[in-house]
């Protein structure tokens, strides 16, 4: 298996002529009518802040051109990790998360800015806004629904089943972005788009060590496969469900440690699995595998980006256009001393 990159990495989502132009952690999705949607933590000032936005962009042109990223979480808290699952026949899914007043103020506690921001929150605003959030749209993100909160978190958010059930995967949400040793830390949800609720199905136990965190699962055939992010490792672990999520095989790994991770799957046309991630060793950067078994076995360490920049780079997602190529985007700092951006890479495989 090889990869052609078609062309270079072109940035969709940035903010050049503001103070707040950092964005992170997207995901990419076709929508029901045909248009790709990227989503992103957007308008911040760095990597952890208040100010951060789950934003969505457009594109009607399979990636050709974008609309500006448009807020669709906007919490007082610093909203992270945007993600969108489409649903039905015009429905769609976009997921965030976002952390304590405490966990923010610990973050550059001299700079008047954001300190001066944080000290307005009262405790009633951050009481109703933290936690793990998702909103519903029923007409192709035109507009959202409330906000809901969910017991869980992941980058990407949930998965719809050939069936239609929608199947969220994810870590248990907790304040400050902890781990709590001896609780079982990933559960697996069924979310209910007509409400917003959601009924805990099973979960996936693993080592306390391990740390596993920041899923992404898909269907496969007869079964559901997940990729898990070991903290502990910074590699990638895969779990599987042959009954629909009730019950997760021991987690094992696909990556040496320092590997790769987060990971965002992706079941191509012609039933091959791809799996892209990123990779925070020098020379920094993405990467994808492969799978053509279902999962049983995967051809790892593909090269979709190099920038030799900063390991704050990563949390990659792919969706296949119709001419069987990829878009695959990221969040990268394209040159020192550059905000962070949200960049797309077109690839085929020859």
């Amino acid at each position: 298996m090889k990869i052609e990159l078609i062309g270079k990495p072109e940035i969709i989502m940035q903010n050049p002529d503001s103070f707040h132009k950092y964005f992170a952690w997207p995901s990419i999705a076709r929508l029901k009518d045909g248009r790709i949607a990227v989503t992103s933590s957007g308008y911040r000032i760095e990597h952890v802040c208040p100010f951060g936005k789950a934003c969505i962009a457009f594109s009607s042109d399979n990636g050709k051109t974008y609309t500006m990223p448009t807020p669709v979480i906007d919490t007082v808290l610093d909203d992270r990790d945007a993600g969108i699952v489409p649903f039905g026949k015009s429905g769609a899914i976009v997921t965030s998360f976002n952390n304590t007043v405490e966990f923010q103020k610990g973050v550059e506690p001299d700079n008047s800015y954001r300190m001066g921001y944080l000290e307005k929150i009262t405790p009633e605003q951050e009481k109703n806004a933290l936690g793990a959030e998702f909103r519903i749209s029923f007409d192709n993100c035109t507009t959202f629904g409330k906000i809901y909160k969910s017991p869980i978190t992941s980058p990407h958010g949930p998965a719809e089943l050939s069936d239609g059930t929608i199947l969220w995967v994810g870590r248990v949400f907790s304040d400050n972005d902890t781990f709590t040793e001896g609780k079982i830390g990933v559960l697996c949800y069924r979310v209910n788009p007509e409400d917003g609720s959601m009924e805990l199905i099973g979960s996936i136990h693993c080592e306390e060590s391990l740390h596993l965190c920041e899923p992404h699962m898909i269907e496969a055939g007869d079964k559901l496969i997940c990729h898990l992010r070991s903290d502990s490792q910074f590699t990638t672990y895969q779990s599987e469900s042959y009954d629909k999520g009730k019950t997760w095989t021991e987690p094992h790994r696909l990556l040496p440690d320092k590997g790769g991770a987060p990971a965002h799957l992706l079941k191509t046309d012609s039933g091959m699995l791809v799996s892209v991630y990123g990779y925070r060793e020098f020379p920094y950067g993405i990467k994808a595998m492969f799978s053509t078994d279902n999962g049983e076995t995967w051809d790892v360490d593909h090269i979709l980006y190099e920038n030799e920049i900063t390991d704050d780079i990563g949390y990659p997602a792919t969706i296949q256009l119709e001419d069987s190529s990829f878009i695959t985007v990221f969040y990268a700092h394209p040159e020192k001393n550059s905000p962070a951006v949200i960049l797309q890479q077109r690839w085929k495989l020859v």
